[in-house]
């Protein structure tokens, strides 16, 4: 029988955010599989660091950062061989992702390759989204309010048609697009609602502002709007 490939989600850094069942899965794996980026660490696996056993095989995923999709993605085909062949041979991989598998998870790519051929289980994490809240200190939605979830680097008319459509809008991928978000809000004038969330639960986090924030925004950066008055009030 082939095995199982479990999509593990990690949470967005601190790992005492890792779910009871995702600790358990990596505690007990005899193959352990995530991204990193090509030539550097992994964040995933710094995050589970402490759960991997010393006997565990690791699959690791060279993920190129290019504009260009086509590297990327002969990344995740290696990959998916790889584990493909573990699995055929009747063995569990346990695969880490960072935040959840399916919100903007890497793993989603792997199962989008697997899932037809193999048994695939998905544990959900704690998203990058919840946490920046969290730390903010910034309650999301109430009641019948609407948020929206926009990458960044959309054009600026798709993201002026949401900003002014939702209650509650959180702005994902910022990094270097962060000037170019900041003088956006600002002609809708939604500068002074904006706040800046950076490196959440990893160690070295930053709340700002969005009016105070660095241009030079890490990849791990997000942008949350509430336009309106405390709606649990």
């Amino acid at each position: 029988m082939s095995g199982t490939l479990y999509g593990v989600g990690l949470g967005p850094g601190d790992p005492e955010l890792i779910t009871r069942r995702a600790a358990r899965l990596i505690e007990s794996a005899e193959i352990i599989c995530y991204p990193s980026l090509a030539g550097g660490e992994s964040l995933a696996r710094a995050i589970a660091a402490d759960l991997i056993p010393a006997t565990a095989r690791e699959i690791r995923i060279d993920v190129p950062m290019t504009r260009d999709r086509a590297p990327a993605q002969a990344a995740y085909d290696t990959g998916a061989a790889g584990i493909a062949q573990a699995l055929e041979n009747g063995q569990d991989v346990v695969c880490l992702c960072e935040g959840d598998p399916f919100f903007y998870g890497s793993f989603m790519y792997l199962f989008a390759r697997l899932r037809g051929r193999f048994d695939v289980q998905v544990v959900p994490g704690v998203t990058s989204l919840t946490a920046c809240a969290a730390v903010a200190a910034m309650p999301l939605t109430a009641r019948n309010e609407v948020m929206t979830v926009l990458p960044g680097p959309l054009p600026d008319d798709i993201l002026r048609t949401h900003l002014r459509a939702a209650d509650t809008l959180v702005v994902m991928k910022v990094g270097r697009h962060l000037p170019r978000l900041r003088t956006l809000l600002d002609s809708e004038g939604l500068l002074a609602a904006a706040t800046y969330v950076e490196r959440a639960t990893l160690g070295a986090e930053r709340v700002l502002p969005l009016a105070d924030a660095p241009d030079d925004a890490p990849y791990f950066s997000m942008i949350l709007i509430a336009k309106g008055a405390d709606p649990w009030l």
